[in-house]
Formats: structure tokens, C-alpha cells, sequence
């Protein structure tokens, strides 16, 4: 065999309570020795799956492999066929010659134990080496990964460093036994785009440097063109195209590969809305359970917005008095105590921070993780003290309110946070949590009024009132964050703070979001201040935006003015480090 891999006829099947589903259907597909092939896909396509199999991770039940071989080729030269090997002998193979690096590292990382130590256990594990030797060799490996101070790095727990950090000391992990093959699942998801570009580059360094094949899964193909060199693009369980990034770039055939590509925020233009899968392509369910696909002949309708019009739109918005004026604001948080407990040391999370927003207006706040973004989002609230400053919304200083006054002035301010599933009761059906806010704030004159309101609230977000008795693990990630928005919608707000609310989601799943935000702008009059730390979705959703940076707004303006002409070397460092895809 002269490939690496090769994947014939993989059947991958789960058993659930509606009924046997196929997660892969019958794929094929082969690695070359020192390729990079990128496998593509939104959240049920079949990708992580495919590549659990490889390294026979997949739970057995409810998990079945229904037919196919996985052929490898071994360092000693051997052919062997990965299904067929026991547990025993396959766990030779794993981190010896086939990795993986996981989406969350922080659920990878054993958060009771040290970094450097998690490491050098798969190092004494397989090199058959002394303690001694698997720390030095993990501190090198630290360094080769370039983390800051490998001796401190060693000695943490995962939650003592970043996201960007614990990423890396999952690819050291990954690296640790110079594998032939690295499988990495959504290695970069939710990371900065700073962060995610240093871990692509890290990844192709150690790829040319130890000679390694990779398989790089995603949703996202701009992320692909930076690092790929074939793509297979899959689509429930099916590998719908493949060819090389160019020709998936600038010829892509298939209706769902299309709609991936027009799905992603265009980065020279500002349209009024985004396409989605839905305006390429159909999808039909057979009785037998499988899919026909129908392409859609695709009319592109979205007109571009120009400079002009944005700016415009701008000017005219300021002619009001403003909605919310943040002045001075500063919210700082003890790092360090005297021995009498009184703190002498403080991160300056919002260090002097002033702004103003319009009605109707969405203000885009961007910046990397630990800017001090979302703290001020969550101080704009009151969800955190802040140390000095005012809030000003509609002439009132929230910062100056009772108790009593700032829970009726809620019903007007909302936010939707980041990760939907962990800002919902999982034992509340979501009817139940989106009826809740009304409740507590006494709103309509019945519960026959209440449900029928939340049943329209899940009809305004595209869900039916069906799904009113479900629970929020019955739902998809997109589902959840729509669920989320409706409750958010339920108290009939002026003013939505939306913390992170796409950063996880597909890129099909985030243009339907950022689209329904937009709808329900227009439709209810709402302002937004939309924070993110994705540069290009901040300026496709907003009217001005301000880049923040170590506490303190750094640089701020018209968003097409400040990705067009960025005036701060930070701001030029967030545009550059945006994947472009291939131009």
C-alpha cells in the first residue's frame, strides 16, 4: 500500500431511541505520507465520527462499525487493518503513531492533574523512559510549541492558563511520540483569530518538521484554505466532493460546498444579510430514512451595502439622544492582598472606558480573549461591581439603582451569552424557561397569554410549537442559542447585549443567527452591542465598532472604516490574522 491510510466503505451506525441512524455512510477516501487533507462539514456531517473510528474511539454501544476496513501502514512497514486489531494492540498505535488533539482541551485535560505531568505520562507510557527524561523532553516540547515559561506551564493545572495555551499543550501531548499521522478535531473552535492563526502555523511547522500527515476537521473552509491541501467536504454521513483546496475554492460543485463557502462573512463587502445552506440547496427525507438533495438555483438577491449608505445610516442613528452613554467606567479585580486581606494589586479588567449607543444601532466590541469585552458587558448590567464610573441608560444611572429599580429596569436591558446550553436549566423544558422571565416580571394577565406568547416568540426564531415540552439537550447548538434568544425577547427588551453568542456555532448555523439578529432588530427597533472576538462577524453585524485591548477602548469608528483603514496596531493585527480563504 503506498498511502498512509486508507478508509474503504466505512459504515458507522448509532442506535437511538427513534431508530438506527448512520452517521457515516459508506465513505472512502486515502492520506499520503506528509499531506494535509482537511475534512469539512457542519455539526452531524459525520467528520468527528469518521475520525474516532480511526483511532477505534468510538463507544460500542450505542456506536457500531457496519462495515469498511481502515487500512495503516505501520512504521515497521506492516499493512495492518485498524478494525480488526484487539483494544490491547490497538492502544500501541494510538499517540505512537496515530494522534489526535480534541475540540475542548479543557475537557481533554485532566483538571487534577499538572500540565507537564499529563504530558509526560504518554511520553514514559510509550518511549519506556524515567521521569526525569519525560520532563525534560515535555519542557522541550513546551518550547517547541512556544509556550511562555514551559517550567510554569509544566507546573500548572489546566484552568491556571488559556484557552490558546491548554491548546498547545494538546498538541505537545499529540507530538510527544513524533506520530506518522495527527488527527485534529476542531483544534482552533472559539479561539481568537490571533490564536488561531499562531496554533495553524505552530501545526504546519511541526507538521514539515516531523514529517507528519494530518487530518484537519472543521466547519469552517476558510480555515481549510490556511492549512489543507485536499478537501473532503461531507454532508450527513457522505463525502458529497473532494479535490484540492483550489478547486474546492473556485470551483466548488456541489450545492452544499457552495453554500459553506457563501455562509462565511465576506471581508472586502457589507451585504444586508447573509446566504445560508437553505438558498443552494433542498433537503428531502426518503420513507426509507436516507436523503435526496435537490440543488436550488441559486439567484444571489443580497445586494452589497455601500460605504456610502453605512455611513449614512451612522449619521442618522447619532441624531438621537443616545439610548445608553457608558462614562469612565472601571471595573478592576483583586490580584494580590496584604497580610490584613486589603488588596494592594488589581487586574484593570475595564480600565476608564467610555462610549455611547444609539437607538437602534448595533455597536460591535471586539478584541481577543481577556480584553476586558465581555466584564464590560456583564458591568453595563450590574452583573459585576464596578469600581467607579456611570452607566447612563435613558437618563437613569444604572450603576445608582436599588435593587427594586434595576429588576424592573431588566425587562428592557437583556443578554444572551455565549454558550447556550450552560445558560439553560437543563431540567426546564425550554417552554418553561422562555415563560419564566414573564412570569417574574408580572407580564400579561394570564398563563393562557404567557404560553401563547412563547409560542410565538419560538415561531419568530424559526421553531415550532411542538418544541415547547422538549429539554435543551433535545436540541442542536443553533436550536439552543435560538432558544436563548427567544428568552431574551420574552420580557420585550429595548437593549440586547450579545456576549459570544455565534463564536461556537457552524458557519451555516452562525449565518442563520446573525440573520435572525437582524431580523428581530428591524422587526422590534432593538439595539445591540454585539461582542466577539471574530473581527469579520463584528463587522458585518455593526454600525460603529470599538476595539478594545487591555481594559481600554484602543481604537473605535464606523466598522467598515476600521477594517478598511485600521489606525491601531492591534486592530492591524486582529484584521491580518483573519483567514482570507483563497482569493
Amino acid at each position: 500500500m503506498s498511502n498512509l491510510l486508507e478508509v474503504n466503505n466505512l459504515k458507522i451506525q448509532f442506535t437511538t431511541e427513534n431508530g438506527v441512524v448512520k452517521a457515516v455512510d459508506d465513505i472512502s477516501f486515502a492520506i499520503q505520507k506528509g499531506e494535509t487533507v482537511g475534512i469539512v462539514g457542519e455539526s452531524g456531517s459525520g467528520k468527528s465520527v469518521t475520525s474516532l473510528s480511526i483511532m477505534q474511539l468510538i463507544p460500542i454501544p450505542p456506536g457500531k462499525i457496519a462495515g469498511g476496513e481502515i487500512w495503516w501502514n505501520n512504521q515497521k512497514g506492516e499493512c495492518v487493518n485498524l478494525l480488526d486489531l484487539s483494544e490491547n494492540e490497538m492502544r500501541s498505535y494510538r499517540t505512537n503513531e496515530i494522534a489526535m488533539i480534541f475540540q475542548e482541551p479543557m475537557t481533554s485535560l485532566n483538571p487534577v492533574y499538572r500540565c507537564g505531568d499529563q504530558v509526560a505520562e504518554a511520553i514514559i507510557l510509550h518511549q519506556k523512559v524515567s521521569k526525569a527524561v519525560a520532563k525534560e523532553k515535555t519542557i522541550a516540547l513546551f518550547e517547541q510549541v512556544q509556550l511562555p515559561q514551559p517550567e510554569r506551564i509544566f507546573n500548572s493545572y489546566p484552568h491556571q492558563i488559556s484557552g490558546g495555551q491548554k491548546q498547545r499543550v494538546m498538541i505537545a501531548m499529540a507530538m510527544s511520540c513524533n506520530p506518522s499521522l495527527l488527527i485534529a478535531d476542531e483544534p482552533t473552535t472559539a479561539l481568537d483569530v490571533t490564536v488561531q492563526k499562531a496554533i495553524l502555523e505552530l501545526m504546519n511547522d511541526l507538521k514539515k518538521e516531523m514529517d507528519s500527515s494530518v487530518i484537519f476537521i472543521t466547519h469552517d473552509l476558510g480555515v481549510i484554505a490556511e492549512i489543507a491541501d485536499r478537501v473532503l467536504v461531507m454532508y450527513k454521513g457522505k463525502i458529497v466532493e473532494s479535490g484540492t483546496v483550489e478547486e474546492i475554492f473556485k470551483h466548488p460543485k456541489h450545492p452544499y460546498t457552495k453554500g459553506l463557502l457563501a455562509c462565511r462573512p465576506p471581508l472586502e463587502e457589507k451585504w444586508k444579510r447573509l446566504p445560508t445552506i437553505d438558498d443552494f440547496m433542498e433537503v428531502e427525507k426518503r420513507e426509507d430514512g436516507t436523503f435526496q438533495l435537490a440543488e436550488i438555483e441559486h439567484q444571489n438577491s443580497i445586494q452589497p451595502i455601500s460605504k456610502t449608505a453605512s455611513f449614512a445610516r451612522v449619521e442618522q442613528l447619532a441624531q438621537n439622544s443616545p439610548l445608553l452613554e457608558v462614562h469612565n467606567l472601571k471595573t478592576w479585580f483583586p490580584s494580590k492582598k496584604n497580610f490584613w486581606g486589603t488588596p494592594i494589586e488589581f487586574v484593570k479588567a475595564v480600565d476608564d472606558v467610555s462610549f455611547s449607543l444609539y437607538p437602534g444601532e448595533t455597536l460591535g466590541l471586539v478584541g481577543e480573549s481577556g480584553c476586558g469585552k465581555t466584564t464590560l458587558g456583564r458591568s453595563i448590567l450590574r452583573l459585576n461591581s464596578v469600581r467607579e464610573g456611570q452607566v447612563i441608560y435613558k437618563g437613569q444611572d444604572i450603576l445608582q439603582l436599588s435593587q427594586k429599580e434595576l429588576r424592573e429596569l431588566r425587562k428592557k436591558i437583556q443578554i444572551i451569552f455565549q454558550d447556550p446550553y450552560s445558560s439553560l436549566n437543563p431540567r426546564m423544558t425550554i417552554g418553561q424557561a422562555i415563560l419564566e422571565p414573564m412570569q417574574v416580571h408580572n407580564l400579561f394577565s394570564s398563563e393562557k397569554e404567557r404560553k401563547d406568547k412563547v409560542i410565538e416568540l419560538l415561531e419568530t426564531v424559526s421553531l415550532s410549537a411542538n418544541h415547547f415540552n422538549r429539554y435543551p439537550h433535545e436540541f442542536s447548538g443553533g436550536q439552543r442559542q435560538r432558544i436563548c434568544i427567544a428568552r431574551a425577547l420574552a420580557v420585550q427588551p429595548e437593549f440586547i447585549i450579545c456576549d459570544e453568542s455565534v463564536s461556537a456555532l457552524d458557519v451555516s448555523v452562525q449565518a442563520q443567527v446573525l440573520n435572525l439578529l437582524l431580523d428581530l432588530q428591524e422587526q422590534f427597533g432593538l439595539s445591540y452591542i454585539f461582542i466577539s472576538h471574530d473581527l469579520s462577524v463584528v463587522k458585518f453585524m455593526s454600525d460603529r465598532m470599538l476595539v478594545m485591548n487591555n481594559g481600554k477602548i484602543v481604537e473605535a469608528g464606523i466598522a467598515e472604516e476600521v477594517y478598511a483603514h485600521p489606525q491601531n496596531p492591534y486592530t492591524q493585527k486582529l484584521i491580518e490574522a483573519i483567514p482570507k480563504g483563497i482569493i
